[in-house]
């Protein structure tokens, strides 16, 4: 606007002598002042247009960037426990694992898992036998003992708080247990290892990690072995005396207390009356979560209330994960997901999503039973199962697993199944 300014107006006005005229300007000048006035106009209509725009759509998309915002922040800060059943080594699961040069390799047999345990915080898993190596005699049935490969996979799974006491833990006395705790020494990722001992001292020790600023407390427990025990310690059996001093001690040090139970009747997807005392008895003595296992089938989630306000969260059984047992109901199990408000330190929602112990082997190799035979294992979601469903000789379907498994986890609790999206997104 400077061309309009007093000064030149003013000159434009005067001769060229200086003087003021006496008459208008000329008529071919007129419209040339007009139209630049009209553009001038024009350009400040559009400049005001175009700041209202910028700043009033800025503001329009405030609420949304924020909401934005909180959503990444609350997915950054929940925490994500999931819970699996038996890593049981049999035979034939070993045999398939074995490579040319004598070591093994249990990675393929995990299929697409990995991503699943990536985006979980806690992993327990239960390793049902022991992992005392090559030095020992590996076997698969009816005493185990893995290779190390057989925990280092594990942990290359993203298993990260693992129960190693169970019936099995005796099998071979206590040398191969010290070689089974050795293995899980060291293991990159593993927060807290529990179950099987070299020491009376590490028997009695509460172990401790932290997530998110939460800490949480692991025990392990079982009420049974196969074979008797070569002393005190081998393996941390469940007493109410050491458990409530070690309940206690967790109580008052941690935040959330989780509790590995081996227990139960085999095959059965009933809970008995010892499973209900002992998780009873384990709740009120501190414990937040309770994580059980040895039936090798799935048993019912329960939440009990306790006297002093707390709720306790009990999975009776997880059933198996890898395995290659023959029942239907040994193959197909779930990975409990349960999510905690790293604020309140509470658990906030429970689901579930059903997998399947896939392998395969010719009718003829079935009916003659040749275990060994069996092969191409693989575990899967069941959602992603019915590729690798037809290839087995199974006598069941997936829709009657699928009901079978809701039936039973829901039974006490109404627990949600997840797909694998709403597990990634959630």
């Amino acid at each position: 606007m400077d061309d309009f300014n007093d000064d030149s107006f003013k000159q434009g006005m005067q001769d060229v002598d200086g003087q003021q005229p006496h008459q208008p300007m000329k008529s071919a000048e007129k419209p040339t002042k007009k139209k630049w006035i009209l553009i001038g106009i024009i350009l400040l209509i559009a400049i005001l247009v175009l700041g209202y725009m910028f700043f009033f759509r800025k503001d329009a998309d405030a609420p949304a960037e924020s909401t934005q915002t909180e959503t990444s922040e609350e997915e950054k800060t929940r925490i994500r426990l999931i819970a699996t059943g038996d890593f049981i080594p049999h035979d034939a699961i070993n045999l398939a694992a074995e490579q040319e040069d004598g070591s093994y390799d249990y990675s393929p047999m995990y299929g697409d898992m990995k991503e699943l345990f990536d985006e979980s915080d806690i992993n327990f898993c239960n390793q049902a036998v022991l992992g005392g190596g090559t030095e020992f005699e590996i076997t698969g049935y009816p005493k185990f003992n893995s290779p190390t490969e057989f925990a280092d996979d594990m942990a290359g799974l993203g298993c990260n708080v693992i129960n190693t006491g169970t019936n099995h833990t005796n099998d071979f006395g206590q040398e191969v247990i010290d070689a089974s705790v050795d293995t899980w020494q060291g293991q990159p990722g593993v927060k807290a290892v529990a179950g099987a001992n070299k020491s009376e001292q590490a028997r009695d020790e509460v172990k401790y990690f932290e997530v998110k600023g939460v800490k949480f407390a692991f025990v392990s427990y079982t009420t049974y072995t196969n074979e008797p025990s070569p002393n005190s310690y081998s393996v941390t059996m469940y007493d109410a005396n050491l458990a409530k001093t070690q309940l206690t001690e967790a109580r008052d040090k941690a935040d959330i207390v989780i509790a590995s139970m081996r227990w139960g009747t085999e095959y059965s997807s009933e809970i008995n009356e010892l499973q209900k005392s002992t998780a009873q008895e384990v709740a009120n003595f501190g414990a937040d979560i309770i994580l059980g296992h040895g039936p090798h089938v799935l048993q019912p989630v329960e939440q009990i209330t306790l006297d002093d306000g707390r709720v306790a969260t009990v999975w009776y059984s997880l059933g198996n994960f890898i395995n290659s047992q023959l029942e239907p109901e040994t193959l197909f199990n779930v990975i409990g997901v349960m999510d905690i408000n790293p604020d309140t330190k509470k658990v906030d929602t429970i689901g579930y999503m059903p997998i399947y112990m896939h392998y395969e082997w010719t009718a003829e190799e079935k009916a003659a039973d040749d275990l060994l035979a069996r092969k191409n294992f693989e575990l899967v979601l069941v959602d992603d199962a019915n590729e690798l469903f037809e290839r087995s000789q199974s006598e069941t379907t997936l829709a009657n697993q699928e009901s079978r498994i809701q039936e039973t986890v829901t039974k006490l609790l109404e627990v949600k199944r997840l797909s694998k999206d709403e597990y990634l997104q959630s």
